[in-house]
């Protein structure tokens, strides 16, 4: 799938102009021992020339530049000479991000030595200040120096790995930033290091700091609080939200932040099971899908979605018709839609989703519903020949993964939704009526004291549904 060419930020292109106008007294940094008289001699002959000048200078002298930016038999870095003039090393910072996008040659030849990062990655330290330019122009270097090593080699590198944490870790600060302008450089720069399955998987590796703060973004724009559950927003849920884009979360930043997650998602073998774990992502993007602006946003969440949900069948498309995806797509499809790769991917989603339903049984749809960890009083829950039928394997399917998955639901306090509350504990009312030989297992779980503690909810639903569960237990204790 092509995606849309992203131009510079405007905060970072104002940022850089700003330092290229500032005047060095490069002769007293020289007489002070800030830098040498080769290095003053290499940046007067590429600094405020035409491109094709520079281009030409650089290529006469490849290694002289590639020891300036990164040191090497002639000497330190023009970086470490300079470390204590911080507006010599952002003069720096902005020229040497000009001569490898102008000189490509250069950027080869850095990547073809030993240690390019050395001068670069301490700087990316350099002050927990958000205003300090220097992070900020030394991460605009590195990204375009590691992205081109990484699709150099088809093997991933000591340095890179090594460098990739620390990169993306200086990122994430950015996407938590209030300021909108360092939230887009952060997401467009993460975006372009994720060209690799190994960098892919690094960043993944890092989620706490890497992937959170993007979900909050995508939370945001779909009208969640920060922090809460995306349960609320899928399709099943009886509960109203904000349409619209909102959070403040304008169209730009909502493109880059989905484009990241749609790289990520070709690791979905690896991650797409934990996604939806961590994150409900499925939930997510299913309410973005019917809140989304513009085509170039839809085409990115079905790409995602296609990506995950054919990657991870047997656990994600449950939930997909769960959260109600089929007629979500259905939907789609009867609009006017243009770009061929959208069009494919809808295509091929709802191939997939159609073949799946065909095959889906009442214990499939029951089991979704558990594992998208939002109840609604779908059928199941109030057919005793369902609970008759598949009350035992729904304790031991997966090794008891589906009471697990209604110990967590019931853990939370759903103060918004407390029918979840109710429903769960009617759940547990038929599986103890059904088998009471099990109710040890449930008991280990948490769920009997649950239930017992239910029973003082200010909801009535809540507390009629536990007192009815905590009958089913009653009903046997005499008999033990």
């Amino acid at each position: 799938m092509s995606v849309v060419s992203l131009e510079p930020p405007t905060y970072l292109s104002s940022l850089q102009n700003n330092i290229r106008a500032r005047p060095i007294p490069w002769e007293g940094a020289v007489r002070a021992g800030n830098i040498t008289e080769d290095h003053l001699k290499k940046i007067k002959a590429v600094d405020k020339v035409r491109k094709e000048q520079r281009r030409q200078t650089i290529d006469g002298d490849l290694l002289g530049y590639v020891s300036l930016l990164a040191g090497g038999a002639e000497g330190k870095s023009v970086l470490e000479s300079a470390a204590r003039r911080s507006d010599i090393v952002q003069y720096i910072l902005v020229l040497a991000a000009d001569l490898i996008n102008d000189a490509p040659s250069l950027s080869s030849a850095l990547v073809a030595h030993p240690d390019p990062y050395k001068p670069f990655l301490p700087l990316l330290h350099h002050s927990t200040n958000a205003e300090d330019p220097i992070p900020l122009l030394t991460s605009t270097f590195l990204t375009n120096l590691v992205s081109l090593s990484l699709t150099s080699s088809s093997k991933p590198t000591v340095r890179d790995e090594e460098a990739l944490p620390q990169l993306y870790s200086y990122l994430s600060t950015l996407t938590q930033n209030q300021d909108s302008g360092l939230q887009d450089i952060g997401v467009q720069e993460l975006s372009a290091l994720l060209r690799t399955s190994s960098s892919r998987q690094i960043f993944w590796n890092e989620r706490k700091q890497t992937v959170d703060p993007l979900i909050e973004i995508l939370r945001a724009a779909a009208g969640a609080k920060e922090n809460s559950s995306s349960s609320s927003l899928a399709g099943s849920s009886s509960r109203v939200v904000d349409t619209g884009i909102s959070g403040g979360v304008g169209l730009q930043l909502l493109y880059r932040v989905l484009l990241v997650l749609w790289q990520l998602s070709f690791e979905g073998r690896l991650l797409g099971e934990e996604l939806q774990a961590d994150y409900e992502i499925i939930q997510l993007y299913s309410h973005l899908l019917r809140l989304s602006p513009k085509e170039k946003t839809t085409r990115l969440l079905l790409a995602t979605l296609n990506n995950l949900l054919s990657s991870n069948r047997t656990s994600l498309l449950p939930v997909a018709v769960f959260v109600r995806l089929p007629a979500l797509l259905t939907t789609l499809s009867g609009r006017h839609l243009t770009d061929p790769d959208l069009l494919e991917d809808l295509k091929s989603l709802r191939e997939m989703l159609e073949e799946y339903t065909k095959t889906q049984t009442t214990f499939d749809q029951y089991a979704a519903e558990l594992q998208s960890g939002h109840l609604r009083w779908s059928p199941p829950h109030r057919n005793p020949t369902f609970w008759k039928d598949n009350a035992r394997r729904i304790l031991d399917e997966s090794n008891g993964a589906l009471p697990k998955k209604l110990a967590e639901i019931m853990s939370k306090s759903w103060e918004n939704d407390k029918q979840v509350l109710a429903i769960a504990c009617n759940d547990v009312g038929h599986l103890v009526k059904e088998l009471p030989e099990r109710r040890g297992q449930l008991e280990k779980l948490g769920l009997k004291t649950r239930v017992m503690e239910l029973m003082a909810d200010k909801d009535e639903s809540v507390r009629w549904e536990s007192l009815r569960a905590v009958g089913e237990w009653l009903r046997y204790t005499f008999d033990d």
